[in-house]
């Protein structure tokens, strides 16, 4: 292997690692919106849509608990109490995984001129630079959580929050819903104890 075609590998590794680490560093990317008008400190309680957006044919998935259950310790840790019969408030999810590809630009050095060929790898010219991609497939998750006001039948917060997914995180998914619904609820009106301090 000479030295430029070693240089081009070094490049290339190296834009994938750092890519892979800025992934892993910044977590979900999340967006929410409100209805303004609301005082969302006022509702006091909360219970689930039935069915779920992420339940099928009939019965609640084991993505829709894990859901449950790390929306009700978000919730809770706001105040809030968890009422089955009738609730204040209504949560809901969707979720989707969807295949994407990305493709990424990077600057790797080229040869000058086959001139410079007698330097025989003791030593190269000035690099030049001329920008290469790299095209990768991933899995993209997207999770949706509404909040509803019962009573009048309103959207009155929407949480989304959209991140690469691995075949390791399908493996163990609970980690990933608690990341996401925590990520997401970072935006809700109401802080939770963390976000208070």
């Amino acid at each position: 292997m000479n030295g430029i075609a070693g240089k081009r590998i070094f490049a290339a590794l190296l834009a994938s690692a750092l890519l892979g680490l800025a992934g892993c560093a910044t977590g979900p990317d999340v967006h929410a919106d409100y209805d303004k008008s609301v005082d969302f400190t006022a509702y006091k309680t909360f219970g689930y849509v039935s069915p779920l957006g992420t339940d099928r044919n009939g019965y609640q998935s084991i993505v829709s608990q894990h859901l449950k259950a790390a929306t009700k310790r978000e919730l809770e840790a706001r105040g809030m109490r968890y009422e089955e019969s009738s609730p204040q408030l209504l949560v809901n999810f969707s979720g989707k995984l969807s295949d994407k590809m990305r493709v990424d630009t990077y600057a790797a050095p080229m040869t000058m001129n086959p001139y410079y060929g007698y330097r025989g790898g003791y030593y190269s010219s000035w690099p030049m630079y001329a920008n290469e991609q790299r095209v990768t497939s991933y899995t993209e998750g997207t999770l949706n959580i509404d909040v509803i006001d019962a009573k009048r039948k309103q959207l009155v917060w929407e949480g989304t929050a959209v991140d690469a997914v691995t075949q390791k995180t399908l493996e163990n998914i609970q980690p990933a819903i608690d990341a996401f619904v925590v990520a997401t609820f970072k935006k809700y009106p109401v802080p939770g104890p963390a976000a208070a301090k």
